[in-house]
């Protein structure tokens, strides 16, 4: 972690602060002798991780500060602030009627051109002004400006966008806001475009007068010459490219129907960096679903665009975490599990996203806020206070998954090696995540179309196939037939199903869950698609068959074949995106479209849905002739082997399978054991130590 690095620069920050005799200490000053941990939510750090928006919206209940290294501020009442960053932008249009720029922004709305509207004071009259960007180059900005007069054609009223930049003009610096405020109206009031700012450079403090938005050297110089000789006795300098300063003006872009306003604060400068402080009761991040956080938030800008740091205890850091990735429901025990694992998991990172030491999405840990705080979650949270997992001496990275499907993961299966502290052990308990959910038959239709269809919509009928099969009726008008035993809601049913139209039952199956599921069907043009880019082999252009070729000690798929091509790829994991989106690699691949037979003289044959055989069709007598058959095995277990090629994936578990198996956890803790046992169940060779 920073810790160290944080806890300097806040007492610098916080020395700076008590120097200015009304400012008030942040709350993240006075709490830097805890452990601290920097979550990024937004930032733009490339390969490594990037989620990045050309606005952050913060809202707070109570009166909260905006601060400088340098130790200047300003103080704010309750309500929304919002952040751009500088750079190339169009000015589309400049007009003193709201409904004209507000009309021409929700036009730019649903484009990639994203509006930013402002308004402010010229020749003593309110205007608003319309942009779009940012933009990385001056040349992106330009080639912007014909899409946006296009768009918002009806609005201009013979006004042509323009490109704008980040060269400015400084009409000095001054020691309050009050005193830059009344330098800025002597050019308002000669109709010329100003700004006040915070600095925000680590050794200068005050505020200060920015002039224009010209992007070039050229347009600098000629608005220098223009404004000097309208506003009488000021002398302008250009700004140092390197000069970080919050440029403050005032947001109308809240709505496009009312006119809202709030304070607009646009960073400027590469090394730029400001620290919003709330009043304790949380800070919500509109762009992150509108979610409030604890802690306060530090926005700078990276690679060009704004970058979110919640800067937290880690303590309250991980109310968020726990219950946000397990039910606040489950046991005590398996609560304070999955804290000393986040903890472990936090605390080993590092400087891993640079700026920060996490970031809020699953790819460090599911962080949503307040929002997913619960008492009975942040008791086990407090329960374990400082407790980590440590194996030889250091702090374990404490990965963990959803649900392990009954045998955790060996590396070999994840990431190509390491053992140690993670290996294959069973997990019984992850069968916990199936318990009280709802069946569903598995059934045949007359039109030769299979799915599914869950319990509380099925009649089981008297008469049966004459293979014993059993037959099935619905209880509703226009039931959906599912392709999986699962509602999924951007998934189209198969089929749908009336009283009195009779199925034949293939199977009855749970629920697909985080414990066993089904996926697909996948057609061959679907998975050559999703395997694109995700292998390090060739893809075929069409697969006939896909099967698993090889297994890891937990049975997990080391290796994919499709056309008896292995489909290699970097990581064994990289094989749940490739296929579209599996929950676990920990499955078995059945074509829908062909089986095997099975010779008394020992010799198996493959066979497809178009070649005939002597099976049951679909109405479950005699030979099929339709487009589906249903093939029965010795056992009496049936399956429908359909016209056409497509592929079933049926697997166990949810998530990489590695360490700590949350569902398994629960189980155990069902069973009576305690998180100490748990953690040492499913992290070998570790201790857990109280830091």
């Amino acid at each position: 972690m920073q810790t160290k690095k944080w806890s300097r620069r806040l007492k610098v920050l916080a020395a700076a602060l008590l120097t200015v005799g009304c400012l008030q200490v942040p709350v993240y000053a006075a709490e830097s002798d805890g452990q601290m941990i920097r979550v990024a939510m937004f930032a733009n750090l490339g390969s490594t991780y990037k989620s990045t928006t050309p606005l952050i919206t913060l809202e707070s209940s109570g009166k909260w500060n905006i601060g400088s290294e340098s130790g200047a501020s300003i103080t704010l009442p309750a309500g929304q602030i919002r952040f751009s960053a500088d750079g190339f932008r169009v000015k589309v249009l400049e007009t003193g009627d709201f409904k004209t720029a507000a009309a021409a922004a929700k036009l730019l709305q649903a484009t990639s051109d994203k509006p930013l509207l402002f308004t402010t004071s010229l020749n003593g009259k309110t205007t608003y002004q319309l942009y779009t960007g940012n933009y990385a180059t001056e040349a992106l900005a330009g080639q912007a400006v014909a899409r946006v007069q296009k768009v918002a054609a009806t609005q201009l009223g013979g006004q042509k966008p323009a490109v704008t930049g980040s060269k400015r003009l400084s009409a000095g610096v001054y020691s309050s806001l009050q005193e830059a405020e009344a330098a800025q109206t002597s050019f308002s009031s000669a109709g010329v475009s100003s700004y006040t700012g915070l600095q925000l450079d680590g050794g200068s403090q005050g505020y200060t007068v920015w002039v224009g938005e010209a992007s070039t050297d050229a347009e600098l110089a000629t608005l220098k010459k223009s404004v000097e000789a309208i506003v009488p006795g000021v002398t302008l300098s250009p700004v140092n490219s390197n000069s970080a300063a919050l440029i403050i003006r005032q947001d109308a872009g809240l709505s496009t129907d009312t006119l809202k306003t709030a304070p607009h604060y646009t960073i400027a400068g590469s090394e730029a960096r400001a620290f919003v402080q709330g009043d304790g009761s949380g800070i919500k991040v509109v762009e992150r679903s509108g979610r409030t956080y604890r802690g306060d938030m530090e926005i700078s800008i990276i690679s060009g665009d704004l970058a979110l740091v919640n800067v937290v205890p880690l303590e309250q850091y991980l109310y968020s975490v726990v219950g946000a990735e397990v039910y606040s429901s489950w046991p005590a025990e398996a609560l304070k599990v999955q804290a000393v694992a986040a903890r472990s998991y936090a605390l080993q990172q590092g400087d891993r996203f640079k700026i920060a030491n996490v970031v809020d999405t699953t790819l460090s840990q599911a962080y949503n806020g307040m929002g997913s705080e619960n008492d009975k979650v942040s008791s086990a949270v407090d329960a374990t206070a400082g407790e980590v997992v440590k194996s030889g001496g250091k702090i374990v990275e404490a990965v963990f998954s959803s649900n392990a499907g009954g045998q955790t993961a060996d590396p070999s299966e994840v990431w190509n090696g390491g053992a140690g502290v993670f290996s294959n052990v069973d997990s019984p308990g992850d069968t916990s995540a199936q318990a009280g959910l709802q069946t569903w038959y598995h059934v045949l239709l007359s039109t030769g179309v299979s799915g599914y269809i869950r319990e509380d919509n099925v009649k089981e009928l008297a008469t049966k196939t004459d293979a014993g099969l059993a037959k099935v009726t619905v209880t509703a008008q226009n039931t959906n037939v599912r392709p999986v035993p699962l509602i999924q809601s951007n998934v189209e049913p198969v089929a749908k199903i009336n009283p009195g139209n009779e199925a034949v039952v293939l199977a009855k199956v749970p629920q697909s869950n985080d414990y066993a599921w089904v996926r697909g069907p996948f057609t061959s043009a679907q998975l050559v698609k999703s395997l694109q880019g995700k292998t390090t082999s060739s893809v075929p252009s069409s697969i006939s068959t896909l099967e698993v070729t090889k297994r890891g000690p937990s049975g997990r798929a080391l290796e994919v074949t499709a056309n008896g091509q292995p489909m290699t790829v970097k990581y064994a994991d990289t094989y749940r995106s490739a296929l579209g989106g599996l929950p676990s690699t920990l499955f078995d691949i059945a074509g829908t479209g062909s089986y095997t037979v099975l010779g008394a003289d020992g010799k198996t044959a493959s066979k497809t849905g178009s070649q005939g055989a002597a099976v049951l069709s679909a109405s479950g007598t005699g030979t099929s002739s339709s487009n589906a058959l249903v093939v029965m095995n010795g056992d009496g277990q049936a399956r429908a082997v359909t016209q056409g090629q497509s592929f079933m994936f049926i697997g166990q578990g949810n998530g990489h399978g590695l360490g700590l198996s949350q569902w398994g956890a629960k189980g155990m803790a069902d069973e009576g054991y305690d998180y100490q046992a748990i953690l040492k169940h499913y992290y070998q060779n570790a201790t857990i130590v109280k830091e």
